[in-house]
Formats: structure tokens, C-alpha cells, sequence
């Protein structure tokens, strides 16, 4: 089952950097004038995955995926592997539950207004 639980750990990396890689590619691409950054699609759903973050960090709850993959890491002493050890180390940082929810709410409200700065396509 570790190979599963690495996967959801890269799964889990690949959503933290559409979410950020998002936004900066948003800026980025609107400064150099590309439309694909006004696309309703890639919009809404960068809108709605940080929304979800900021919810469940907001209401204390933890992660899904941070859940899943702890589960399927259960079950006995496995040493970290290549991936778990580099990704984990990138992903998980020993702050008070707090400031994760106060960064995240930030960072929505970062997205939500860049919707409102730059707006998509209708």
C-alpha cells in the first residue's frame, strides 16, 4: 500500500501547485496578454479548490488526502521512500493548526479578488 500512499502524496503536490501555480500563471499570463488566463473553466476550478482548502482549515477539518494517505501508511514501520521523504518535506510544515487556516483564508481572498482584478470570460 505504499505505492498508493505515494500517489496520494504527489496527487496532494500536484493540487498545491495548481493552486499556487495558478494564480502566479494567472498574474503572469495577464501581463503578457494571454487569453487562455481568462478561461471560465481553469477559473472556477482554481476558485473552488482553494475555496475548499480555506473551508476545511477554517472548520478544523483535517485534509482528505492527508487522511488517506496517513491510513494507507498504517499498518507497520515502513521507512520513507524517495517520494514520500522529498514530497512530504516540500508539503508539511510544523506550524500551529491556525496559522495554516489563516493562510489559507488569505490566499482565497488573494483568488477571489485576482476573479474581480482580472475576471473570465463569460
Amino acid at each position: 500500500m505504499i505505492w498508493l500512499a505515494n500517489a496520494v502524496l504527489v496527487l496532494h503536490a500536484l493540487i498545491v501547485l495548481f493552486i499556487v501555480g495558478g494564480l502566479i500563471a494567472i498574474w503572469a499570463g495577464t501581463a503578457l496578454k494571454h487569453g487562455w488566463v481568462r478561461n471560465r473553466a481553469f477559473r472556477v476550478l482554481h476558485l473552488a479548490a482553494m475555496a475548499v482548502v480555506a473551508l476545511l482549515a477554517a472548520l478544523d477539518i483535517p485534509c482528505p488526502l492527508t487522511v488517506l494517505e496517513d491510513q494507507l501508511r498504517t499498518g507497520g514501520t515502513v521507512e520513507q521512500g524517495f517520494i514520500q521523504r522529498w514530497v512530504s518535506g516540500w508539503l508539511y510544515y510544523d506550524f500551529p493548526a491556525w496559522m495554516f487556516a489563516v493562510a489559507y483564508v488569505v490566499f482565497l481572498l488573494i483568488v477571489a479578488l485576482t476573479w474581480r482584478w482580472i475576471p473570465p470570460r463569460r
